[in-house]
């Protein structure tokens, strides 16, 4: 029972910060979009571009170990109907 609530626990929370590094880096990839309409400095939009891509990129793979740990719990619980 423990070791469920340990998983549960691990999958709430990469699941919870997978999307808000998801959602932080698309708010920051139209950030850049906008700087680069007015005509920003290079090195300005270029880096928020790429910082924006990273957090994008890192929130998809921290929501990806979130589903791991869903079908982690899922099969954890399957095991435990059969017991």
């Amino acid at each position: 029972m423990n070791q469920r609530k340990e998983i549960k626990k691990k999958w709430l929370v990469y699941a919870v910060g997978g999307l808000l590094l998801i959602g932080f880096g698309l708010s920051l990839f139209g950030q850049s979009v906008i700087l680069k309409y007015e005509q920003a400095r290079f090195i300005v939009w270029f880096g928020a571009g790429t910082l924006s891509l990273i957090l994008i990129n890192a929130g998809i793979s921290v929501f990806g170990q979130a589903v791991v740990f869903k079908v982690k719990l899922d099969d954890y619980q399957d095991k435990t109907k059969t017991i």
